[in-house]
């Protein structure tokens, strides 16, 4: 059977109202580690086209707060979330509104050139940036949550985590696509 991008996901997320199939990973991560709770504040990076969001949104309740960023403008509107499209590598640190956070989530990916070399570096510099942000924005005991492209940099991803959080997991999500090569990384409890 070959790539279907119109897969079982892509029609679940359609009926229930999810802008993107990658709402299914998040429920998923979410199911096994727990990382968002009612009233938690949440930073969602690389959120377009705000998938994540809605399952955050409905996780936190009306007491939490969700701050979302992506290069690419995202039009949902909730009260309790704000969206910022800006590149998170000039993203000054005093503009985190509601830090620091209970949980950063990121499911940002390059724009894949098809050089599999090439595509891991840069998700893996993703990566750990958002490890750096979590230094400074992620409250203690907090989780962190990143999609990394399988490769050359994730041990250094996975030692950058150990190094800052009680415990590391690795996980491909069922919504995942066979072909895909990411994988999600999770920092269990800050340090």
């Amino acid at each position: 059977m070959g790539f279907n991008p119109k897969d079982h996901y892509f029609h679940k997320a359609k009926e229930e109202g999810y802008l993107a199939r990658s709402a299914y990973k998040l429920k998923e991560i979410q199911n096994k580690y727990r990382v968002i709770k009612k009233s938690d504040k949440v930073l969602d990076l690389g959120c377009a086209p705000g998938s994540w969001s809605q399952v955050v949104l409905e996780l936190i309740g009306n007491n939490g707060f969700l701050l979302g960023i992506d290069l690419t403008p995202v039009t949902l509107i909730k009260p309790n979330a704000k969206f910022i499209a800006q590149d998170i590598f000039t993203f000054e640190h005093d503009k985190f509104e509601g830090a620091p956070y209970n949980c950063i989530l990121s499911d940002m990916a390059p724009k894949t050139t098809g050089i599999a070399f090439t595509d891991q570096a840069r998700s893996e510099e993703l990566c750990l940036k958002v490890i750096e942000l979590s230094d400074v924005v992620l409250l203690k005991g907090g989780f962190l949550v990143m999609k990394l492209f399988e490769g050359g940099g994730a041990g250094k991803v996975a030692s950058e985590i150990k190094k800052r959080f009680e415990k590391l997991e690795r996980f491909k999500p069922q919504a995942t696509r066979s072909i895909s090569k990411e994988i999600y990384v999770i920092g269990l409890r800050k340090r």
